[in-house]
């Protein structure tokens, strides 16, 4: 009896059965295929590449709105009505689905690199789907409650393209390997040509992107202006709570050069601060006054304003997630905050020779003082002892009046308008959120001899970016953070930034071509050679692609089957050809 070697012994693949288990629960190594991947499967790869897409810029979005998270917050509290954090459960699940998302693009890009079959299981396509869904809706929901914040994304690019645009070319460097194993594997010169075009298109737009990349940061040194200054808005909110004599005093210790509040006016005409409509956020006017407490802030008279607490709301809600660093002391002190007047924010910045910018509400009708508001706000001013040329005044009603009475008080706006009409009303200053104004329009408010204040400025990217824009001074909430900003965060001149951008450009082509040669080395020399004799087996056999050993071991088996195919051996000789061989 005629003893026969088995063909082939398995080696175990652990890797590769992890892969595509994990992709597409094919654990076994009968699932697996190395046939061209279904037209369903092919758009289940392109959703997953979509919802990859979508998901980084909604990943982006958020990390760099971190500027405005209490603003939106805020707008949360005036839809809702409660307090609490939105942007925690926002970021939770951003940051899980794009970690999902991404470990699936990568699972999917060993496959294609390792010349497997690809087939996501229906759970994964169930998450894909999910994650596509939710942040679908929650674009859309952003776009309708906070669209103006959409303008982060452009604004952020002046100060992080660059950067971007090296980390991406470095991505699509690298893919090179993935695509021109792809070529060399595939057998239809159409598809080879297809393939290579998207990725050298995709290729060249990333080598000419610096070419539509403006950024106020690049420029030459000597051209930088001045540090702009900061004005605490609401004091230091993020230290103590807001518009408290507490908040300010923690402005002043971060050397800001101005306050910034919001005034109301109460019941009997005592102007205070007060940046939301009624009382329930920032005071504990639940306790106090439970069945006013939606009533308008300035149905309260004076008296009933200074008997309610405005720092126990700070310590119970944790805007800021602060409270946790206080001692003892600080948050005895913030305990025991009330209401602050308009006359008490002013009679501080004049000890300190600080300016004193804030912006007035109009009492609701049938209030007393609906009609009179700025007269009283005016008075209050003039009587509290501060120095009309530390007074910013930006309402517009009846200014002409207020210019009679106050001419050294400095005039703003906080609607963009021409030179010509800035002129003509007598303001010399503009106030505008950060979004408004651009590059151009700060030097040619500048150049008009106006200028110009941005709001709300947290993040020292921002600071950065509006510092090199020639951003005259700013309104802070995080006047602590921005306190250490003492220089941009990156400034390079036009020669400078021309000089990475070649040379990231001509790096990254050289080791793209580089990769194709050595892809294709074995390919390339054998059409050179004009031997085109070979069996297409021996071909695929000498390939530089990089190929498992199960592979290997196919390739090899077919080799042999074909030379016994054609004469080489007789039947008896090839069986002892195998058991010599000992092929694994």
């Amino acid at each position: 009896m005629v003893k026969h070697q088995p063909l082939q012994v398995y080696e175990r693949q652990l890797c590769l059965s992890c892969l595509t288990g994990i992709y597409g629960c094919r654990w076994k190594r009968y699932q697996r295929s190395h046939d061209d991947t279904t037209k369903w499967e092919c758009l289940w790869t392109l959703i997953l590449f979509g919802t990859f897409s979508l998901l980084l810029v909604w990943f982006y979005f958020w990390w760099e709105a971190h500027n405005d998270y209490n603003e939106f917050n805020w707008f949360l509290y005036n839809r809702s009505g409660e307090w609490s954090d939105g942007t925690v459960p926002i970021l939770a699940t951003t940051a899980a689905g794009f970690t999902y998302i991404s470990f699936l693009m990568i699972l999917a890009l060993c496959h294609i690199a390792l010349g497997q079959q690809l087939n996501l299981h229906w759970l994964h396509k169930i998450g894909v789907t999910a994650a596509l869904l939710t942040t679908v809706i929650g674009v859309i929901s952003v776009s309708q409650m906070w669209g103006v914040e959409w303008n982060v994304v452009s604004i952020s690019l002046q100060a992080t393209g660059p950067f971007l645009h090296i980390g991406a070319l470095a991505a699509v460097t690298a893919l090179a390997w993935l695509v021109a194993g792809q070529v060399a594997r595939a057998e239809k010169t159409r598809f080879q040509i297809i393939v290579l075009l998207i990725y050298l298109a995709v290729l060249l737009s990333l080598y000419l992107t610096p070419l539509s990349i403006s950024s106020p940061c690049i420029m030459e040194r000597d051209r930088l202006k001045a540090r702009p200054v900061v004005i605490g808005q609401r004091g230091a909110p993020m230290l103590a709570p807001e518009n408290t004599l507490l908040s300010f005093r923690r402005a002043l210790q971060m050397n800001v050069s101005g306050l910034q509040a919001e005034v109301a006016i109460s019941l009997d005409g005592v102007p205070f601060l007060m940046r939301d409509r009624t009382l329930r956020r920032t005071t504990d006017v639940r306790r106090v006054f439970p069945e006013r407490q939606y009533d308008d802030a300035s149905f309260f008279n004076w008296t009933d304003l200074r008997s309610l607490s405005a720092g126990l709301w700070f310590l119970k809600d944790d805007p800021y997630w602060t409270v946790s660093y206080m001692s003892e002391r600080e948050r005895w002190m913030v305990e025991n905050q009330t209401v602050c007047s308009l006359e008490q924010m002013l009679q501080l910045a004049a000890r300190s020779n600080l300016s004193a910018l804030f912006t007035l509400r109009r009492p609701p009708p049938g209030h007393p003082h609906h009609l009179n508001w700025v007269n009283h706000t005016l008075a209050t001013v003039l009587n509290s002892g501060i120095a009309q040329h530390l007074v910013v005044w930006s309402e517009d009603w009846d200014r002409d009046q207020v210019r009679q009475e106050a001419p050294g008080f400095q005039q703003i706006s906080t609607k963009k308008q021409t030179l010509e009409t800035l002129h003509q009303k007598g303001i010399s200053r503009l106030l505008l959120r950060y979004n408004q104004a651009t590059v151009q329009d700060v030097r040619t408010y500048a150049a008009g001899n106006v200028s110009m204040t941005l709001y709300t400025v947290n993040e020292p990217w921002l600071y950065s970016l509006l510092w090199c824009s020639g951003v005259q001074s700013v309104s802070s909430e995080a006047p602590q953070i921005l306190k250490k900003v003492l220089s941009p965060l990156w400034l390079m001149s036009p020669d400078e930034y021309c000089l990475i951008w070649v040379a990231t450009d001509l790096l990254s082509f050289a080791l793209v071509l580089g990769i194709f040669i050595f892809q294709n080395y074995h390919m390339i020399r054998w059409r050179m050679s004009g031997m085109h004799s070979y069996n297409p087996e021996q071909i695929m056999l000498s390939a530089a692609v990089r190929r498992s050993s199960r592979d290997v071991n196919i390739m090899k088996e077919k080799l042999i089957f074909s030379e016994v195919s054609n004469g080489i051996n007789n039947e008896d000789n090839g069986f002892d050809y195998y058991t010599n061989q000992g092929i694994h």
